[in-house]
């Protein structure tokens, strides 16, 4: 659990039986990737054991829920929830998901994770249901499906945060491994070359990551050469992956995949079946309530390249539509998510700002304190980092902070 303090919602009198507001303790993933600073730098939350700080967790995810004081007592943010589904996530949301729908995270990259693929729903439903009926248990190694959900994704960057997002154009992919000439590789290019559509790019991709052997092994010898001779960013990326994952297929996804650095306040939407990956940097990251994952390189963990492939949309993604803008609603920056699941707002400053509230929220000030009130007199306090659940049966508060508030809602 982390450290952060946690207060009692009060009103001016006494503590309430059904109180508007639960500041939330948070679970911190000690991943091997993370940062051992900055959620220190950026928060304040210390770090005693120096042990990385990759994920910060705000929600009702079995792997990491959040507690919060319910009666005086410290109680699992899903076990609060369950007592009363439609009061705290609002009759439509717990009809249509019977769960707090998303999972809110602080993530903080000091390495690469792996390239991801997300299923979608379909695919998600059908994937867990396969594998639940050939008794394949949800901890093995081998698993793809840990639930039937899909998992979308936004992430919102707090400092410059480096990621792979969606395929480049063909024709790109082509010119980076026509100029490698790696002779291993030389048949799979001009396949490429000769289909340039979803079908060829599919065949490309599944045949660079089921190289095997001596193939393998000197195809990427060839490919960190030319790197090392190589004057481009993208080569001084793919040298500096290769010191965390040596020996791995995906060094060669940067010739494959967009690359670009999220300044701090940009937004990018995952969609489902597109490969990703988290490079380096501090975002905010919101996604459906759900731990699907498919790998597809920099990772020592199981891959199913079938599988990837089943659920891989093999389509070009424009670079120029990687950023998600927000829409400026009263002051509030909106972001325009095409799921569901979850909503993300970004409210820059707020002088007794009034939100209604018409599903189950968390709120995260990024750089002040955060005052919140309701109507009925109750008040609640939290600092920069922490991060309190509002009910829907709340409907109404005001807050008040000289800084930014991140949003979490649906």
């Amino acid at each position: 659990m982390s450290d952060l303090t946690m207060f009692e919602t009060q009103t001016p009198h006494t503590t309430t039986a059904h109180p508007m507001f639960f500041v939330m303790n948070n679970t911190i993933q000690n991943y091997a990737w993370g940062s051992t600073t900055s959620i220190n730098q950026l928060f304040g939350i210390d770090n005693p054991t120096g042990e990385p700080q990759a994920e910060l967790w705000m929600g009702a995810h079995p792997n990491g829920c959040s507690t919060v004081l319910s009666n005086g007592e410290e109680t699992k943010l899903s076990t609060l929830i369950a007592n009363d589904m439609n009061a705290f996530l609002s009759k439509e949301v717990a009809t249509r998901f019977g769960e707090l729908p998303y999972l809110f995270k602080v993530l903080a990259a000091e390495k690469a994770l792996s390239i991801q693929v997300h299923p979608n729903k379909q695919q998600a439903e059908l994937g867990f249901v396969a594998e639940e009926q050939q008794g394949i248990p949800l901890s093995a190694a081998n698993r793809n499906y840990k639930d039937p959900n899909h998992k979308p994704e936004l992430v919102y960057a707090l400092t410059e945060y480096k990621a792979m997002n969606g395929f480049r154009p063909i024709s790109e992919i082509i010119n980076f491994f026509s100029e490698l000439a790696i002779l291993e590789l030389q048949d799979l290019v001009d396949d490429l070359i000769a289909e340039q559509t979803p079908t060829g790019l599919a065949s490309f991709f599944s045949g660079l990551l089921s190289l095997e052997g001596e193939q393998k092994e000197m195809a990427l010898t060839l490919l960190l050469a030319q790197a090392r001779i190589i004057d481009m960013p993208l080569f001084d990326l793919i040298l500096e992956l290769e010191t965390q994952y040596p020996g791995d297929i995906g060094l060669f996804a940067p010739l494959i995949l967009n690359v670009i650095t999220l300044q701090p306040g940009q937004a990018m939407f995952l969609d489902a079946e597109t490969p990703h990956a988290y490079l380096k940097g501090t975002g905010l990251e919101i996604m459906a309530n759900s731990d699907n994952v498919l790998r597809a390189g920099l990772t020592p963990k199981y891959i199913d390249v079938k599988e990837l492939v089943a659920c891989t949309r093999f389509s070009e993604k424009p670079f120029d539509h990687l950023l998600l803008a927000p829409i400026e609603n009263n002051g509030v920056l909106e972001y325009p998510i095409p799921v569901d699941d979850f909503k993300f707002a970004i409210i820059p400053s707020a002088n007794d700002l009034s939100l209604d509230a018409h599903s189950a929220e968390i709120l995260l000030p990024l750089d002040s304190a955060l005052v919140v009130t309701h109507a009925n007199g109750e008040i609640c306090v939290i600092e920069k980092g922490q991060s309190v659940f509002i009910p829907a049966y709340t409907q109404q508060y005001t807050i008040r902070s000289q800084g930014r508030v991140a949003r979490a809602y649906c």
